[in-house]
């Protein structure tokens, strides 16, 4: 079973932030720019919260409010659902799915590792299943 270190490792630790500080439109075109749906919230070094494209849409757009105006801050989820390095992908699935959420951080205390998305999770469980699938093959090929 995968183990979030190990996703981390193979995705990578980049982390794509804003400043609570920073206009919503400019956390919108970033998400764009980079195909993300989602940005963490940092307060200089910690970790305020996470902006996603739910979150525009439901705090910013829906509400009329003017995105070149309103700040990361006023549309952010400021709690944030979070798991070890230590969590297997299934375990950050039940939370997904369990929380209706779309992206989980990854955190050492106080120390942000990364990020993860819903796709980065279905990813790596179809993968495991291939793979299980196919040691399953062989082996009754072989067996």
């Amino acid at each position: 079973m995968t183990t979030v270190a190990q996703l981390l490792d193979h995705k990578g630790h980049d982390i794509q932030a804003v400043s609570p500080d920073d206009t919503v439109y400019d956390a919108i075109k970033r998400m764009s720019d980079l195909d993300i749906g989602a940005l963490v919230v940092l307060d200089g070094a910690k970790v305020a919260g996470l902006i996603t494209e739910r979150d525009y849409a439901r705090n910013v757009f829906l509400l009329g409010k003017a995105s070149p105006t309103t700040r990361v801050r006023d549309a952010m989820a400021d709690e944030v659902l979070s798991v070890g390095r230590k969590a297997t992908t299934r375990e950050c699935m039940a939370i997904m799915t369990g929380k209706r959420t779309r992206h989980l951080l990854v955190m050492e205390g106080e120390e942000l590792l990364g990020i993860l998305s819903i796709g980065d999770l279905v990813r790596s469980i179809v993968a495991e299943q291939d793979m299980t699938i196919e040691q399953l093959e062989q082996y009754i090929r072989h067996g």
